[in-house]
């Protein structure tokens, strides 16, 4: 039926049963991504199939690497500086539609990520099918780009499986595996891999109806009168966890619902039109902005092989335990060492508990644990391809442990070094060959923050750091390089926001109120929870050796509470007091007004110190900055990170806010050199 006509992107086979195989097979692409060339073509297949319709439809991916991402950011990002989306919306549309009204069978058959585009292409189909593959997994992710899903997601899945549970997946952006998307109703069948297209051809056209009840139940999570009352409840969770203003998506999914959710033909006639709306706010842009800054950074570790396989970590605290676990999970043969096994046993049972959260079942746990072993007498370092020091943030300790350390590594091994902020020439000073030595810093807690700083200095071999990146993107996480500055970036940046809100709050300003502001802002949390997050101790021990490079102090009451031993939420108490892992807030009388220049004084010091990393060189780029710093710290994705944050609002602006601070509260407020590039 497709004699005489060529595809760049799609394979199609008809086999003798008349059913049409059609495998996306994205050309010069690793992965599978939905682009106006694929749509166009898939368009002319569609057309033609409704010439000649073949028995039925079995839509797959040709790629080993997934089933479709999603739609083709990069367009995506072209057609909105184009003002081009509607067009490009109204073409998923048009194409999506015409597979939806196929006279046929149509079966998606998913393996691996379905994302996005990809899942609303699946809802398109009449069945879906999807393997059960760790790596299987679904969802709408459309918000965390300040969109809604617009190619039918947003119409079709609230009628697919019941508004609530559909919410749920588009409010959050989460994916979820095969097994939970048959629990959803999302897919009508879960098969091994090697299994996905025989079972495709057996299930093909042959589902059964949901039972009477559950389809009730969606229909009725439907009507408009179901809508009307759940919407208010849906805008007010979100609002909990959210600002309208920041992130308007989450709201505008909910009222486009309301509105034209009573049935799919209602909801796929008003989607463009949502959809174009959002991709025009300024969270739409700078989400998109994030998300290319994130792919920059995993292409940093692309560059050079890693050729690591054995990872030796000294220091079975917190942070060296979590790393040897993660490494662990990430496939890595990881020894750990410590004084006594005593020091090694509960980063072992974090361990276990962490490969149970992620890995669920014993047969893929029980592998993990067994990669990563205690190591006492430390008889790794000899076979290790990278040894990674993770003791407390001593010079003098760090040292005597590189020198016993350094003879016995392997010729082509690199040392490393989890140092939060002491410079690295500083530690590296008696190396013998200090071109293996580097920095490796991650960011506590260890499985949940994505960035890993790659601290460089004049002596690094350049392959050296090459493989470090590379075995960074190897363990998924995110490198960034920068420079050996006291506190490198991320902790350069903080330190004096954490130090100023301490400051605050030492005047008697109340923490729940400094919390607020700050999260009101952007920020995930704010600094005064934050800071018993990291531990007074630890914020202390940094501000007291980056203190002095950005021009602030550690406040004494900080010291008195440490001399209490009062370290945080790891000791119950700090600058709130801690149960059952929370913060326990004090009220706050209702006529307490905040001081005006609250945010101000919190917000200026943290936007000064990045515009003087900038300066000194500290990140190569701006959006190496705006890209560290927000998936560290989690600073406001919405406004795209701290520079593009200056270049949005006027850097001559903040620059005279910080001037008028420096009048009135001092000298740590005067504006660092760098602020002329934003004039």
């Amino acid at each position: 039926m497709f004699e005489g006509l060529r595809f760049a992107h799609w394979k199609t086979e008809l086999g003798a049963d008349r059913v049409l195989v059609l495998s996306l097979d994205r050309a010069d692409e690793s992965v599978n991504a939905l682009g106006r060339a694929v749509l166009s073509e898939l368009e002319s297949i569609l057309e033609r199939i409704r010439i000649e319709p073949p028995k039925g439809l079995i839509l797959r991916s040709a790629k080993t690497a997934g089933f479709i991402a999603g739609a083709d950011i990069r367009e995506f990002r072209t057609f909105a500086e184009r003002g081009e989306t509607m067009d490009a919306i109204r073409r998923g549309h048009r194409v999506f539609g015409k597979l939806a009204s196929l006279g046929i069978p149509t079966i998606a058959a998913i393996h691996g990520h379905c994302m996005g585009g990809g899942l609303e292409i699946a809802l398109a189909c009449r069945q879906r099918i999807a393997s059960d593959d760790p790596r299987t997994r679904l969802g709408l992710p459309e918000v965390k780009l300040g969109i809604q899903p617009g190619w039918g997601g947003t119409a079709r899945l609230p009628h697919l499986i019941g508004a609530p549970a559909a919410f749920d997946l588009m409010l959050t952006g989460r994916s979820v595996s095969a097994s939970a998307a048959r629990a959803l109703g999302i897919v009508d069948k879960v098969v091994a891999a090697d299994q996905l297209l025989e079972e495709a051809r057996k299930l093909l056209g042959r589902s059964r109806p949901k039972p009477l009840l559950q389809r009730w139940k969606i229909a009725a999570s439907n009507l408009w009168i179901s809508r009307q009352i759940l919407a208010p409840i849906l805008r007010k969770q979100v609002a909990r966890k959210a600002d309208p203003k920041h992130y308007p998506a989450l709201f505008a999914m909910i009222e486009f619902w309301r509105r034209s959710g009573g049935s799919v033909a209602t909801g796929l006639a008003a989607e463009p039109r949502s959809v174009v709306r959002l991709a025009q706010t300024a969270t739409a842009r700078n989400l998109v902005r994030v998300y290319f800054l994130q792919e920059a950074l995993k292409n940093l570790g692309s560059a050079e092989p890693h050729a690591i396989s054995h990872v030796h970590v000294v220091g079975a605290g917190v942070m060296g335990g979590d790393i040897a676990a993660w490494c662990a999970l990430q496939g890595f043969t990881v020894t750990l060492q410590d004084r006594e096994l005593k020091y090694i046993q509960p980063a072992l049972d974090r361990a276990r508990e962490m490969f149970a959260r992620k890995l669920k079942t014993e047969d893929r746990i029980a592998p993990a644990l067994a990669r990563l072993t205690a190591d006492v007498e430390g008889s790794g370092v000899a076979r290790a391809d990278l040894v990674i020091e993770a003791i407390f943030e001593n010079r003098d300790a760090k040292q005597a442990l590189y020198a016993k350390i350094e003879p016995q590594l392997k010729p082509t091994a690199i040392l490393a070094t989890n140092t939060s902020s002491i410079p690295l020439p500083e530690l590296g000073a008696a190396l013998q060959h200090p071109g293996r030595f580097v920095g490796i810093h991650y960011f506590n807690p260890v499985a949940l923050m994505m960035l890993v700083e790659i601290v460089r200095h004049d002596k690094l071999d350049p392959t050296t750091a090459a493989r470090a990146a590379a075995f960074v993107k190897a363990i998924d996480k995110l490198p960034v390089p920068v420079s050996t500055s006291p506190g490198f970036l991320v902790n350069r940046i903080l330190v004096p926001y954490l130090i100023e809100a301490a400051t605050i709050y030492s005047e008697g300003v109340p923490g729940p109120v400094i919390d607020r502001v700050a999260k009101k802002f952007g920020m995930p949390m704010g600094p005064i929870e934050l800071a018993d997050v990291v531990g007074l101790d630890v914020a202390a021990s940094v501000g007291k050796v980056v203190g002095p490079v950005v021009g602030v102090s550690v406040p004494a009451q900080l010291e008195s509470l440490l001399a209490a031993g009062k370290r945080g939420k790891k000791d119950g108490e700090g600058l709130y007091v801690w149960k059952d892992g929370r913060a326990v807030k004090p009220a706050v009388d209702k006529n307490y007004r905040a001081p005006d220049d609250l945010e101000d004084r919190m917000i200026l010091p943290f936007l000064n110190e990045a515009v003087a990393c900038l300066h000194e060189g500290v990140v190569e780029s701006e959006e190496h900055l705006d890209a560290g710093v927000i998936f560290a710290t989690g600073f406001a994705p919405f406004r795209g990170g701290p520079i593009q944050y200056i270049r949005d609002t006027g850097g001559a602006v903040l620059k005279g806010k910080l001037e008028a601070l420096a009048a009135k509260y001092g000298p740590r407020f005067n504006p660092k050199p760098g602020w002329d590039r934003f004039s």
